[in-house]
Order: C-alpha cells, then structure tokens, then sequence
C-alpha cells in the first residue's frame, strides 16, 4: 500500500505540533510546582528562623548549615545565595499561599 506524501506529510506535522504542544505544557506544569516548591521551602526557612518573632536572630548561621546540608542530601541548587532568594521569594509573595499565578509562565 502507497501511503500519499501529502497526506503522510500532514500527518508529521500533526504529531509534531501535538508533541510540541505536549512538551511545553509539561514545562509549564514543571515550572508551576518548582515555583510552589520553593515558596514553601522558604516559608519553612523563615518560620524556622523566626520562630514566631519578627526577626531572626541567627539567620545567616541556619543558611550556612542548611546549604551544606541540602547540597550534600540533594545536590546542586541549594547553595547559600540561592537559599536567600528562596527566602526573599517567600517574604516578598507571603500573602498569597500560591504565587505561580503570578507569573506569566505559569499562565
């Protein structure tokens, strides 16, 4: 049987624009759980931190262990400086308890 190469040509692109459509729903979905994710991991940071008072009071100490700590559990991604934006990320967002509808990237 001869399968018509316009026709097997429409149904490349088909599947094509299915996957690729596929692909970046997935990212998306990704995206949207890394964002929460990181959120709550800094609103355990600063709960931890401050444990109910305003202002921590040996902050820098906990992001210390705690870099070495993840990193060594969980690999990259859990240096000190990024520990710090995830902390900045939950106390800048702390009003909503999910903020990837925030971000264009999640829409």
């Amino acid at each position: 049987m001869q399968v018509p190469e316009n026709k097997y040509d429409s149904l490349i692109q088909q599947i094509g624009l299915l996957l690729k459509e596929g692909r970046q729903k997935a990212a998306q979905s990704i995206n949207t759980i890394l964002v929460q994710t990181y959120w709550e991991i800094g609103k355990h940071i600063v709960e931890f931190e401050q444990g109910g008072k305003q202002k921590a009071e040996y902050g820098a100490q906990l992001l210390d262990k705690l870099s070495k700590d993840l990193s060594l559990m969980y690999g990259k991604g859990f240096g000190r400086s990024n520990l710090i934006y995830i902390r900045r990320f939950y106390i800048s967002f702390q009003i909503s308890g999910t903020v990837s509808h925030l971000f264009m990237w999640s829409h």
